[in-house]
């Protein structure tokens, strides 16, 4: 997991030079606790990049943590689940000393294999030491139904018994996923998926710390804080959580979808990856759109309407821009409301909805948009009188828009209204200053017209015309 180094490396090669450097040794759910604790007192966000989740789901994850318990994370489909337990990597010291060459990042004040534990003995203060930095200590494993015990417990290594071991020494294990995140985090992403038995597997680890292989009991005192994520099990029909590791939990959080629109608007901010601009208004629309979306009643909202729906619009509407600017030979793309129509056209297939509206889905995504762009438009310009225009196009004249018309186009296009400062303050509401913000400014002051019957539209696959209507 990436994650910026911002500190240097500490100096100590050797358990004595790390004794006499005065490092003190703790737990990892002391480590969580400590560093967390330390950031709310300093006012510092120990949850960077999270939207929508600060007086919900932020203070009981908090609260988990101090608590010291292992997490699972329950919601629908593009939540943050995964974001978020990702951003527990935060809260672990930068850099910790492991024991050197040791398979499971030991400290080397507790070596806990028989191996490093050997090896300690040995050396004494000359043992050596590695520095592991935190991004180092975080592991992630999406849970599939082809996931093994060995995968995440361990299992006996063929190579090391062909070498002459017996298979009752320890040192003959290969040891899976949950023992290498010693010290550490290890995340378990989707974890009904995993198959009931491998689910058992886990018990022994999540309560008594310890693995058992093949029916060998190796006692290993596992610091391990495990946390997973989970769709609600009403949804989830390809498995489910086990009472039993359930029940090992100690919290079991309800993620949701921002209930702002202002934190939805952020989520898309900082996820989308844009090739043009797309204005902050048609952002909005696109997060009302997803929102109106997980309100419809011909959408299954036990499957969701992922964040993802709504960073993928905005890159699918940015994307339109640039065709178009490149077509067209503008040297500033910006996004304009009759590239929303986009989102449609290839994003259709990632809402799920209700198994009687076979036919019309089409029909209720154009209904939809057409409702988040109308609460917009109302939102933005509120109290804006555009009597001028409209009986501007009642007289006669029409306004051309479409992918082949280039926005200095449009806006040379549009009917002159005498000593009327209109335009000007529709771009002002917007926030517009180029010319490709204004054109997108004032024609979705048209499509709002448009939508409260004031004007008319003819559209084809390439032009748009406003009209009298």
């Amino acid at each position: 997991m990436a994650d910026s180094q911002t500190g240097p490396r500490p100096a100590p090669t050797t358990v004595g030079e790390l004794r006499a450097s005065g490092h003190t040794q703790k737990s990892l759910r002391q480590e969580l606790r400590d560093n967390l604790l330390a950031k709310l007192a300093s006012g510092v966000n120990p949850w960077p990049g999270l939207h929508g989740l600060e007086d919900t789901v932020i203070p009981q994850v908090e609260r988990a943590i101090i608590a010291g318990h292992d997490i699972v994370l329950l919601g629908e489909r593009g939540q943050g689940k995964t974001r978020l337990l990702r951003t527990l990597v935060g809260l672990l010291d930068e850099w910790t000393p492991v024991i050197s060459g040791s398979e499971l990042g030991e400290h080397p004040y507790e070596p806990i294999t028989a191996g490093s534990i050997r090896l300690a003995t040995e050396q004494g203060d000359l043992l050596g030491i590695e520095w592991r930095h935190r991004s180092e200590r975080y592991a992630e494993k999406l849970a599939t139904p082809d996931t093994s015990v060995a995968d995440l417990v361990g299992d006996v290594d063929p190579m090391k018994v062909a070498e002459g071991r017996s298979l009752g020494d320890p040192e003959t294990i290969h040891f899976g996923l949950i023992p290498r995140s010693h010290r550490g985090i290890v995340a378990i992403n989707e974890l009904p998926d995993l198959a009931e038995r491998i689910q058992v597997a886990m018990l022994n680890v999540m309560e008594e710390r310890d693995i058992q292989i093949r029916g060998y009991l190796v006692r290993l005192p596992l610091d391990v804080l495990v946390v997973a994520s989970a769709n609600p099990e009403d949804y989830t029909n390809r498995g489910r959580i086990i009472t039993p590791l359930k029940d090992r939990f100690g919290a079991e959080i309800r993620t949701h979808y921002p209930v702002e629109l202002e934190a939805e608007v952020a989520v898309i901010n900082q996820e989308a990856e844009l090739t043009a601009e797309v204005t902050d208004p048609l952002l909005e629309v696109i997060a009302r759109f997803t929102r109106e979306l997980r309100e419809s009643a011909s959408v299954d909202q036990r499957s969701g309407v992922s964040a993802r729906f709504s960073i993928a619009a905005a890159e699918t509407v940015a994307a339109s821009a640039l065709h178009r600017s490149t077509v067209l030979g503008e040297a500033d793309p910006v996004a304009r409301p009759v590239d929303l129509a986009t989102v449609i056209d290839v994003l259709g297939g990632k809402v799920e909805f209700e198994s009687g509206e076979e036919g019309r889905e089409r029909t209720i995504l154009e209904h939809l948009l057409r409702t988040a762009t109308a609460a917009t438009v109302r939102e933005l310009y509120r109290g804006l009188d555009f009597r001028l225009l409209v009986e501007a196009v009642e007289d006669g004249a029409t306004i051309t828009t479409g992918e082949r018309v280039s926005a200095a186009d449009f806006l040379s296009g549009l009917p002159v209204l005498g000593e009327s400062e209109l335009y000007d303050q529709i771009a002002e509401r917007a926030g517009a200053s180029s010319e490709g913000e204004r054109a997108s400014a004032i024609e979705l002051a048209l499509e709002g017209l448009y939508l409260a019957r004031r004007l008319s539209k003819d559209s084809d696959a390439t032009t748009t015309l406003y009209g009298r209507s």
